[in-house]
């Protein structure tokens, strides 16, 4: 069988258009689709942006109160014991004892100084203990308990053991353990199962 000219053309036009269908079908998208909008979007935009006023109108004031409170904080930081070292902080706490003591009438005489463990008070903070004995009248621990409690250090009286030593000189024996804050860098760090 011989094929005509015209067969020849239809043949090549069908081969033409074969190839033309297949690449169609087969041809890989490019065109991304098209992504529909979310319902409701927009009033949860405008609720998030009413959101976003609000807290951008308490910046100011929030700033405004962590420059307070950490001015007061500094004040409060004046008080600390400040020192080198944790056994300089418990011997400035003994000088201020044996200040307070001199300035009674009489003076009270500090005999025996001991000084106790340094521990962690909270995170930021570490806590020195001293302990004194002496003997004095009931006025004089009055007086000297509220000198503790007037001085500009944070200090303050943590334990106290009483005992009468004269009935007729209404005499005392007085252990007294007090307490100061330090910067806690002079503290030791916490172990990992106990409280201190």
């Amino acid at each position: 069988m011989k094929l005509t000219a015209r067969d020849r053309r239809a043949l090549m036009l069908l081969a033409a258009a074969t190839v033309v269908a297949l690449a169609f079908r087969f041809w890989p998208e490019s065109a991304p689709e098209a992504v529909s909008p979310a319902m409701g979007s927009v009033p949860m935009a405008e609720k998030r942006l009413a959101r976003l006023r609000q807290m951008a109108a308490t910046v100011p004031v929030r700033t405004k109160q962590l420059e307070q409170v950490s001015a007061q904080l500094g004040e409060e930081e004046k008080g600390l014991l400040e020192a080198e070292t944790a056994a300089q902080a418990q011997a400035q706490l003994v000088q201020i004892l044996g200040r307070l003591g001199r300035a009674q009438s009489p003076a009270i005489d500090l005999r025996q100084v001991e000084t106790g463990p340094i521990r962690r008070l909270g995170n930021f903070y570490g806590e020195a203990f001293v302990s004194v004995t002496f003997t004095c009248a009931i006025e004089q621990l009055v007086n000297l308990l509220a000198d503790i409690s007037a001085q500009p250090e944070l200090i303050a009286t943590h334990d106290m053991q009483v005992r009468a030593m004269d009935q007729k000189k209404k005499s005392l024996s007085v252990r007294l353990t007090v307490s100061g804050v330090l910067p806690g860098r002079l503290a030791p760090e916490r172990s990992q199962g106990g409280m201190f």
